[in-house]
């Protein structure tokens, strides 16, 4: 079962984290501030019982009539057992009953010379009641201050960090799209160095360690296409000079897939290198289309729904449809169908469809996909319409047809492949031209 998981930013993350512990801290510090101040009170509202009492005591035993004063009582029988116990032993003493509704009653018990017991009592309440209840009030007043404290500092905190994740996460993906000159570190910026930097300095180093691999592959690449050149292209001259005959044909059969092996390295590599610019030519995009794959393959049927003018590269152009064509002719089934609408050109076959690698991944050289697709080819071939799609400022895009989906011819399920041309072509300096403000 798929685990739930809860999306939060790390902004929210670091508040509800500082909240939560000042909250934690607040509460502690409250309830030790409160229960010092009511045992400070309390001890202190017993020493002013008990000089109350030794006053009625004084009062009582200097008195002719034996008048208890202030309040206080002989012999109370509600006096609580714990000041019985004391004054049984001759001796004084106070206590705090809290037994009984809100305010605690304060105690106190003195042994009279005559056996008797003096006592007195009071409610814990008046002034004192009142500084407790400001100071509880103040307790939770300072407590929301600082947990509301703590969360503004967390957002602020939390929001500078994520948004400096934010904008490295955002030139990682430039990176990763292909914009080699793009650099975290300088994306994300700022005064405060932090492990933020680090991590950008770590992409950075990375992004600069593959460029140097990738670009060490290519020169390779184009190395070794650009010295077998010349052989193959001697060796299938040889081969146009042999006798007639099947072994004759096998082998300019194989040296001409070889040369076209050479030609399309070279190509790759070419394009792999950034350097190449188009020449760019308004067309007709439909009637375009329509000529180039009636000699490419007058087989393959061609549907323009909407026709429109683009300002594009016919050559590329013209290499982009050979090479979707003759795929789908390789590995898809007929019908093959071309389908133009406005700047969007769609090539579809009836096969088994474009491998999952393929759709997850994008074209790759010298990988032909599944092997109910495999047998022949080099992978080439996609890889070369792709980058001259990209050469072209044009988008090119894979997906499978529904097997359930039927076209109107019948077939179901196949490969499609989806060029997109762009609204504003690429210049030759391979920028993208700014458009005027509007009035």
């Amino acid at each position: 079962m798929r685990r739930l998981a809860l999306r939060t930013g790390v902004r929210w993350k670091i508040s509800i984290a500082i909240a939560a512990v000042g909250a934690l801290i607040a509460m502690t510090l409250s309830l030790v501030v409160h229960n010092a101040a009511r045992v400070s009170m309390l001890d202190n509202a017993r020493d002013v019982q008990m000089d109350r009492v030794l006053l009625a005591q004084r009062w009582y035993e200097t008195s002719k009539n034996k008048d208890p004063r202030f309040g206080s009582k002989v012999d109370d029988p509600a006096v609580p057992k714990e000041l019985q116990r004391l004054t049984r032993e001759n001796r004084r003493g106070t206590y705090v009953d809290e037994g009984h509704g809100e305010a605690p009653e304060i105690w106190a018990a003195v042994p009279l010379a005559d056996g008797n017991v003096l006592s007195l009592h009071t409610r814990f309440a008046g002034r004192s009641a009142t500084v407790m209840k400001d100071l509880d009030r103040a307790l939770i007043v300072g407590s929301l201050s600082v947990v509301l404290g703590g969360s503004a500092l967390g957002v602020l905190i939390g929001g500078q960090l994520s948004r400096r994740l934010r904008q490295a996460a955002a030139a990682a993906g430039k990176v990763a799209q292909g914009n080699t000159e793009v650099r975290v570190r300088d994306a994300i910026s700022g005064v405060v160095r932090d492990e933020t930097d680090d991590l950008a300095r770590a992409v950075d180093a990375l992004t600069d360690a593959l460029n140097e691999r990738i670009e060490a592959e290519r020169r390779v690449t184009a190395d070794i296409a650009h010295e077998l050149r010349t052989p193959v292209t001697g060796l299938l001259t040889a081969a146009e000079l042999l006798p007639p005959g099947r072994p004759s044909e096998l082998v300019r059969d194989r040296a001409q897939a070889m040369r076209t092996l050479v030609e399309d390295v070279l190509e790759v590599a070419r394009l792999d290198s950034a350097s190449e610019r188009a020449e760019l030519q308004e067309i007709q995009l439909g009637h375009f289309v329509r000529r180039r794959v009636a000699v490419l393959d007058s087989a393959v049927s061609v549907q323009v729904v909407h026709e429109s003018w683009v300002s594009t590269d016919p050559r590329r152009l013209e290499r982009i449809l050979l090479n979707l064509l003759t795929n789908a002719a390789k590995y898809g089934k007929p019908p093959v169908q071309v389908t133009v609408e406005g700047r969007v050109v769609r090539v579809r076959d009836h096969g088994p469809g474009f491998p999952e690698a393929l759709l997850r991944e994008g074209p790759s050289r010298f990988r032909t996909g599944a092997s109910d697709r495999a047998g022949t080819g080099h992978g080439l071939g996609l890889t070369i319409a792709a980058g001259q799609a990209r050469v072209l400022g044009a988008r090119l895009t894979f997906r499978n047809a529904a097997p359930t989906g039927t076209t109107p011819l019948g077939a179901s399920g196949g490969a499609i492949a989806v060029l997109w041309l762009p609204e504003h072509a690429p210049t030759n300096t391979g920028s993208f031209p700014m458009m005027p403000p509007a009035d």
